[in-house]
């Protein structure tokens, strides 16, 4: 029976929903409650009562929802105790009633105990509009028909139908809802048909859910109250946690109440943990790719060297290089399998290559026109296809050979992404836009950003909502692509001409990343303006950053300094392997970084 009360007080049942009246009525203080007033509260726990200390209202308050809190957990002796000592009460007279009636399913006496509550909650609307009074009759007359028909009652459940709830001219498509169940074959269908648990403490428990929260706080607190505000509190301080990025979710089950949430720096990419000086010019991009295991760099030496990744030593290896590409690598893009990826040059560049890495060759070349410039490209997501582009009008919608399908005239882009549809591209062009354009079917082209400098480069987080650009002598910024409006302006990156790709990062995306001509790195939180770090390290223009989409512990970020340098947490594994630790060691000791 203990075991019973104590499942009742938190809303639940443990075995069969047909409960007796006797342990109904047990349950009747499961959530407690509070009084219209201190006056009218003398006598709601017991006899009148002299208070021992004089209690302020925030202390009362607090005692209620400790009371409150107490009986939920079947502590009934200890919360009348200290309702006693403290001189304050849980709840009003009737509300002890109502609750005691709801319980155990007398719902005449129910009905009579709420039009006593009337007073208390006349003039009050639901979420709708309807009158709470009116709502909570409903509810009531709701559950009796429900258990009348459990019951096999057809003609009290129809009386009541007729006679109790039609009258109420409240709700009407509820109560022609209500009548259809009473076709139902059997039990059962009549559970699943009303999503309804049955008669029993759990369906009573959780009308008396609802129904409180009709009532003012001064009758009645709100169903586990103290939970509800440790519950806030504990997402308040999740929310101003400057480096929250939990794989799990943040709630009262997993954190201590007695000490603030606050996560550590130690595990967050701000360390230096690798240079790699393979190129032999400035490195103009650099690129995780999807499954994370794989980093592919591109250099003004005509280069891209694709690197292994190791996430258990955070640590790349050097697997092979690819050459050719005539006016040095600005930009690569990884196809979604992460075996290929499209390779282009800057702005005098015609060419795009298309590399396969596990075979280690070069699948095609893209070679339309002398006169094209090609300095973008995406893959589909389903990596059938690509779009690529330049600022001299190219742009060209092409299967994964290079074979071109379709083409967009007049369209002077500088980034491109396509979207999970894939019939559907976002370009950043030269009238400082990004639009989206459909292929595959009717044309729909729409400006979704419209900014005051040119758009250097953009990126687009997982859920396609928002978008981070680097704009021209303004820095970053992030915009709403639902709402087609600016977010936020990220301070401290220095931004002029060049061309600087950012990045989102980390296991929610929470966090973004841009490289700067001040030849920093600078990461943000993506609800605060001002940097949550610098990373210093490089010695001239940081052009790239790429956040591990998989690992996100690794950072990586490439300069014109000829370097690539990885980042890391402070507490880095200890390599196994001392060979393999050889070979993924190449720390620069003058790197270092700055938090803010």
């Amino acid at each position: 029976m203990q075991q019973d009360l104590a499942n009742a007080a938190n809303g639940s049942t443990a075995g069969s929903s047909h409960n007796s009246s006797a342990e109904m009525q047990q349950d009747i203080h499961a959530n407690g409650t509070a009084t219209e007033g201190e006056e009218k509260c003398s006598y709601a726990n017991g006899g009148p009562r002299t208070p021992i200390v004089h209690l302020d209202q925030t202390e009362r308050d607090i005692v209620r929802l400790i009371g409150q809190h107490l009986k939920i957990v079947g502590l009934e002796r200890s919360a009348d105790l200290l309702m006693e000592e403290s001189g304050c009460c849980l709840e009003h007279p009737a509300a002890i009633k109502f609750r005691t009636h709801v319980l155990s399913g007398d719902w005449v006496k129910a009905d009579h105990d709420l039009q006593e509550l009337h007073p208390l909650i006349d003039g009050k609307h639901n979420s709708i509009g309807f009158s709470a009074f009116q709502e909570m009759r409903f509810l009531l007359l709701e559950q009796k028909y429900l258990e009348f028909l459990e019951e096999g009652r057809p003609l009290d459940a129809l009386h009541v139908l007729r006679n109790e709830l039609t009258p109420l001219q409240h709700n009407t498509p509820r109560v022609h809802q209500l009548s259809s169940y009473m076709m139902c074959a059997n039990n059962e269908e009549l559970y699943q048909r009303a999503s309804w648990e049955g008669k029993g403490v759990k369906s009573r428990n959780k009308l008396m859910d609802r129904l409180q929260n009709f009532l003012p706080p001064s009758v009645m607190l709100p169903p586990r109250r103290l939970r509800s505000l440790l519950s806030q509190a504990v997402e308040m301080q999740t929310e101003r946690c400057t480096c929250h990025d939990m794989a799990w979710e943040t709630n009262l089950e997993n954190v201590s109440l007695l000490v603030d949430h606050c996560c550590s720096q130690d595990e967050f990419p701000m360390q230096p943990l690798q240079v790699l000086n393979e190129h032999c010019d400035e490195v103009w991009f650099c690129k995780f790719s999807p499954d994370g295991l794989k980093l592919a760099t591109g250099s003004k030496d005509t280069s891209v060297i694709i690197w292994d990744v190791d996430p258990k030593g955070l640590c790349v290896k050097q697997r092979r290089t690819l050459d050719g590409h005539t006016y040095g690598v600005s930009f690569i893009a990884w196809h979604p399998d992460s075996k290929h990826l499209i390779v282009g040059g800057p702005e005098d560049c015609p060419d795009l290559w298309v590399w396969n890495i596990e075979e280690e060759k070069m699948r095609t070349k893209v070679s339309h026109s002398p006169e094209d410039s090609l300095t973008c490209a995406a893959f589909s997501h389903d990596g059938t296809r690509f779009v690529t582009g330049g600022v001299r009008g190219q742009f060209y919608f092409c299967d994964i050979d290079g074979t071109i399908h379709d083409t967009i005239d007049g369209v002077r882009v500088n980034g491109l992404y396509f979207k999970s549809d894939n019939r559907t591209v976002l370009a950043a062009d030269t009238h400082h836009r990004i639009r989206s354009y459909a292929f595959d079917g009717p044309r729909g082209d729409q400006t979704l950003v419209q900014e005051q400098h040119a758009i250097m480069t953009f990126s687009v987080n997982s859920t396609e909502r928002l978008a981070l650009l680097n704009i021209s002598q303004q820095g970053l910024h992030l915009w709403d692509l639902q709402d087609r409006c600016l977010v936020r302006r990220f301070q401290g990156v220095t931004q002029g001409n060049y061309t600087i790709y950012s990045t989102f990062g980390g296991i929610n995306e929470s966090f973004v990343a841009s490289g700067s001509e001040d030849n920093k790195v600078y990461i943000w939180h993506i609800k605060r303006e001002e940097p949550l770090a610098r990373l210093v390290g490089h010695t001239r223009t940081v052009n790239c950053v790429t956040w591990n989409p998989v690992y996100p512990a690794l950072l990586a970020s490439a300069s014109d300094d000829g370097t690539v340098r990885l980042w890391g947490p402070k507490k880095i594994p200890q390599h196994t392997n001392s060979a393999e630790s050889d070979d993924c060691s190449s720390t620069s000791s003058s790197s270092s970084c700055m938090t803010t």
